[in-house]
């Protein structure tokens, strides 16, 4: 039809950074890797970018393997030097930055009588430093452009109590999410938009990592996952990629400043 556009490859000849980029050392994918790979599906040119080099050049492999673009990028997205150096990599491979995809965080666990200052601050440092980072060194090439799309990976975790002992966590992601807010209006006439995405409970290798100590056991932990959500099955890496590159594309132009949740309807339970 005249007038409909095609998004079958929405992002074809677009330049993607994603930041946080890697594959899990299990070889699964994480949100981040699915990301990656499902941007390049749809035609971008990817910059993988992760403190883990292998981790990033197995994205690029596979990615490649397929038929796509991408470089993978060594950097520490809570170290200015190096996530400067990163978006100026990713400038010099592909000329530009169309989306710039936030994914670095980590549910740091423990009630504040548990946790040093230093703890909490790394988790701020970490969870919302990164985006800033990111956002200091991405937005003038966008500005300059006058388009360009961002895209950070919140948490269910922003938006309500998920019953975790991760205070530290909860409230940095929150600040995300206002990041998200001011940004997306600051720069709305500049032809840039800024959204996020809550991932609920998603079944990703992070829970292996990061979570299963608060469980007995790893099947308890997946039972009870499973639980917790309204259709009793975890979401996946997969779910929170179609969210983000929705948001990303064109499909998306007149959604600004929004916090989508991606939790099979978790956020709205009364408890």
């Amino acid at each position: 039809m005249n007038g409909v556009p095609n998004y079958a490859r929405r992002f074809e000849g677009k330049s993607v950074l994603v930041l946080g980029g890697g594959i899990a050392r299990s070889g699964e994918h994480s949100n981040g890797s699915a990301a990656a790979v499902a941007y390049a599906r749809e035609g971008a040119h990817v910059a993988v970018v992760d403190l883990v080099e292998t981790a990033a050049m197995e994205v690029v492999r596979l990615i490649e393997s397929a038929g796509g673009r991408g470089v993978a990028i060594r950097a520490d997205a809570g170290e200015e030097a190096s996530v400067r150096e990163a978006v100026q990599s990713t400038v010099d491979a592909f000329g530009r930055i169309d989306v710039l995809h936030n994914n670095v965080g980590f549910p740091l666990m423990g009630l504040p009588p548990e946790l040093a200052l230093e703890d909490w601050d790394r988790s701020f440092s970490v969870n919302v430093g990164s985006v800033f980072l990111s956002s200091k060194y991405v937005l003038p090439i966008m500005v300059a452009q006058h388009s360009g799309a961002i895209v950070n990976i919140s948490s269910l975790a922003s938006l309500r109590e998920t019953g975790y002992p991760y205070p530290a966590y909860s409230a940095s992601k929150a600040a995300v999410n206002q990041l998200t807010v001011s940004l997306a209006l600051q720069y709305a006439r500049s032809g840039i938009r800024v959204n996020a995405v809550a991932p609920g409970i998603i079944h990703s290798p992070l829970i292996y990592r990061d979570i299963s100590a608060q469980y007995d056991s790893v099947e308890e932990m997946v039972r009870a996952r499973d639980e917790m959500t309204p259709n009793g099955k975890m979401g996946t890496p997969w779910d929170v990629a179609e969210a983000s590159l929705f948001l990303a594309s064109d499909a998306a132009a007149f959604i600004n400043g929004v916090i989508l949740p991606v939790d099979g309807g978790q956020h709205m339970r009364v408890s």
